[in-house]
């Protein structure tokens, strides 16, 4: 069986960025359908009522399950959990369409709590810094993550550096 690389391989095998070729709006429908499939089958055998929603932008395809009742839909919006069915949803769509996906999966709002999440570690390593650090370091994460963290300390007027390799890759923010 070949093994389908995942994010952190693919882009980081050896603490290097290989780019990904872009894909194309028509693939990331067709990896956005696939997606929705796969986590529709999933709901209906757990019992679970979501609405899904597709969306492409920044060259990823991005799948949110929402649900306007009370239902169970919180008990897979676990951060643990979301990460876990993104990639097996990943896997899934790579094993239909031969290609490396970069999906993101969202279940009742989960991602916007971990972008407030990663904020406050922003905003706290900031303070250590304007408090007289030279650097501050955050806890290694996912390559999206470190990509979202990047974003928040631009914003704040910080400058922000990857560093490590595999798991144990982490960012760094300093002044700019």
């Amino acid at each position: 069986m070949t093994e389908m690389p995942t994010p952190e391989s693919e882009s980081e095998l050896d603490g290097s960025v290989v780019e990904q070729p872009e894909s194309t709006p028509g693939q990331l429908e067709e990896e956005g359908d696939i997606a929705a499939d796969y986590i529709e089958e999933l709901l209906d055998i757990a019992d679970l009522d979501g609405d899904i929603e597709i969306d492409a932008r920044g060259g990823r395809a991005y799948l949110s399950v929402t649900s306007s009742e009370n239902t169970n839909l919180r008990l897979l919006s676990r951060p643990d959990t979301v990460n876990a069915l993104q990639e097996l949803t990943r896997i899934a769509v790579q094993t239909k369409t031969g290609s490396f996906s970069r999906l993101i999966l969202d279940i009742g709002g989960s991602r916007e709590a971990r972008v407030a999440e990663l904020a406050i570690l922003v905003d706290r390593a900031v303070q250590r810094i304007e408090e007289g650090a030279a650097s501050a370091a955050l806890p290694p994460m996912s390559s999206y993550e470190r990509k979202l963290i990047h974003d928040i300390a631009a914003d704040r007027g910080f400058a922000s550096e990857s560093e490590g390799e595999g798991r144990d890759r982490h960012t760094v923010i300093t002044r700019a």
